[in-house]
């Protein structure tokens, strides 16, 4: 009886390992999971999606962005990145602008308000 045990015990072990490997698995779909023919349907997909943002792009243009994006991917990657400077059309809060407003006390919390957790 002792050995049914252990046998038990393996397979209950394994059949574990799988459920929690099946639970946690990362199923995205990554760069090389695209293929070829779906570019220009993600190509109109980020069209769409820019349009719907109020920055309007070609389909061809982004279709060549893609393109593009693949291609850097299958090169070696760079020694060192190069520094590349944020555009300047980004809408970033000024120096002087304050985060908390002037009239709360130190021990409000001003995320509460917007529903979003203290940190």
């Amino acid at each position: 009886m002792s050995e049914f045990s252990w046998w038990l015990l393996i397979v209950g072990l394994v059949v574990g390992a799988g459920l929690v490997w099946l639970v946690l698995a990362d199923s995205s779909r990554r760069e090389a999971d695209v293929e070829a023919r779906e570019l220009p349907a993600e190509a109109a997909w980020i069209a769409d999606a820019m349009a719907d943002q109020g920055r309007p792009i070609d389909q061809s243009d982004a279709e060549e962005v893609l393109r593009l994006h693949r291609s850097y991917l299958a090169g070696p990657p760079p020694d060192e990145p190069d520094d590349v400077d944020e555009p300047d059309d980004v809408d970033q809060p000024d120096e002087g602008d304050d985060l908390v407003p002037t009239d709360a006390d130190p021990g409000d919390d001003p995320t509460s308000a917007r529903g979003e957790p203290a940190a």
